[in-house]
């Protein structure tokens, strides 16, 4: 994923912002750019972002079930089970 070939300083975003943009949709890979020799920042697609979002979400989710699941809250497969069973024979 990192190679020499993205990382960029900010001038050559400043001047190829464009370029950079087509780079990112066409291969999606993310540049990071560099100010003053040292890592600045890293641009990455809109898509790119929004997966990762949706990923950094549902880690969120299954890290707060986890916790749940350890304090000994929630219920067991079988009474889950029943209770789908009971409000399927309510819906007919």
């Amino acid at each position: 994923m990192l190679s020499a070939a993205n990382i960029k300083s900010i001038s050559y975003l400043k001047s190829h912002a464009a370029q950079i943009s087509e780079d990112l949709e066409m291969n999606g890979t993310p540049f990071f750019i560099t100010q003053n020799g040292e890592a600045s920042m890293v641009v990455e697609s809109v898509k790119c972002f929004q997966e990762k979002e949706a990923l950094i979400a549902a880690l969120k989710i299954i890290a707060l079930g986890e916790k749940d699941r350890l304090q000994g809250k929630g219920i067991s497969v079988a009474e889950s089970r029943a209770q789908l069973a009971a409000a399927r024979q309510r819906r007919k």
